[in-house]
């Protein structure tokens, strides 16, 4: 596995904040207060997934409205920080907490099993897109490809173990 492999994106990197090196950070993790909390270990990567710069130590954070403001050690001056507007933060996958049942990263998701409750197999999950009413998979079944929205009224079961997905479909889901 490469180096990629153990991060997870945790921040979208917005523009520095004031002249000491702080930055505006969007959160991209339903835990901002644990993961950019001081003394976490992150890096900065770009939107290649390449990493630009880490390990860098919080070394302090705060929720300012929708964003975090976040310092880093030895960054103290805004020259620091200014090349990384834009690029996201990546935090190690194993310091991060674990899904919990039921719930599974997004990256994951592809290649997942999709059967339906009698354990009937419909498909593999090919891709994943975001559209403004959430998350929606990509499935190729036995005929043709179909598009699953990942909503709890149709996804009823994530075996994260097993790499599967348990569904119930509306008559017809996948003809659409």
């Amino acid at each position: 596995m490469g180096e990629a492999a153990h991060h997870l994106l945790v921040g979208r990197l917005r523009k520095p904040h004031g002249l000491k090196g702080d930055c505006a950070v969007f959160p991209l993790t339903d835990e901002p207060e644990q993961v950019f909390a001081p003394g976490r270990v992150v890096w900065v990567k770009d939107l290649g997934g390449e990493v630009i710069a880490g390990p860098l130590v919080v070394a302090r954070s705060r929720k300012y409205h929708r964003e975090w403001l976040i310092a880093f050690e030895h960054h103290d001056r805004i020259e620091a920080v200014e090349g990384w507007r834009g690029s996201f933060l990546a935090a190690d996958a194993g310091a991060l907490r674990a899904p919990d049942e039921n719930e599974v990263y997004l990256h994951e998701l592809a290649g997942f099993a999709v059967r339906d409750q009698a354990d009937a197999p419909l498909g593999v999950v090919s891709g994943l897109e975001e559209s403004p009413a959430g998350l929606i998979l990509t499935v190729q079944g036995p005929k043709r490809e179909f598009l699953l929205p990942y909503r709890k009224e149709f996804v009823k079961e994530v075996d994260r173990a097993g790499r599967r997905l348990v569904v119930d479909l509306p008559d017809g889901m996948m003809d659409l």
